[in-house]
């Protein structure tokens, strides 16, 4: 399994963002930013980064907190105060060290599970990359935050490829997502199935394999 390793880097407003970077040992494919889910870098996410550089990809995930992780009561509090104006900023820092590697914005991808999939979402209605992958991003019809849009209020707003994997169980919402998005001018999908790590990966890999070549 590839080595990842944790920076930090200086923003433009005096802030550090720490980051964590997986590096593919042969050629690189592309770029993509990992975006964490609400208990923060948990070692499952550490893991996907890995997973992600062992498939070809130069993978990295900012940390979104504060701190690394973050439980019980604080994960609601954590998430409540997420700004979508600060999240894009560190995304953007994300993207700019792809490009300083050498990615170009068409080979830039992001992914996001749990919240960090409703992120992936806000990012792909904001920001003209690639593409991108949603799996199980909540916030549809409600906001997660004061500083967070709804998804059905982005969905038409779709700047790149987009990919939602939602579980088969879930409620409607789901649909009247998939129903937004048909107004974005970009491909789109959501699929629903009895989720699997591994389809769910197979989806994921082939999305990006599709639109970033």
């Amino acid at each position: 399994m590839t080595i990842t390793r944790t920076e930090t880097l200086s923003l433009t407003d005096g802030r550090e963002l720490r980051v964590t970077i997986g590096e593919p040992e042969s050629a690189v494919r592309g770029g993509l930013v990992v975006l964490h889910e609400a208990r923060g870098m948990t070692a499952g996410v550490r893991t996907l980064v890995s997973s992600l550089a062992a498939e070809g990809w130069l993978a990295i995930a900012p940390h979104l907190y504060d701190a690394d992780r973050v439980h019980g009561d604080d994960i609601r509090d954590q998430v409540s105060k997420l700004s979508g104006d600060r999240l894009l900023e560190d995304t953007d820092v994300a993207f700019v060290w792809l490009g300083q590697q050498g990615v170009s914005p068409d080979r830039m991808g992001v992914v996001g599970f749990d919240t960090g999939g409703t992120v992936a979402m806000v990012v792909a209605a904001s920001r003209t990359i690639g593409a991108a992958v949603t799996v199980q991003g909540p916030g549809i019809l409600e906001p997660l935050s004061d500083g967070l849009p709804a998804l059905v209020d982005v969905a038409g707003d779709l700047t790149c490829p987009w990919l939602g994997i939602y579980r088969d169980d879930d409620s409607e919402e789901v649909s009247k997502l998939r129903d937004a998005v048909i107004s974005s001018e970009t491909a789109s999908d959501v699929v629903r199935f009895d989720v699997s790590s591994d389809e769910a990966w197979v989806r994921a890999l082939n999305w990006f394999d599709a639109h970033m070549r």
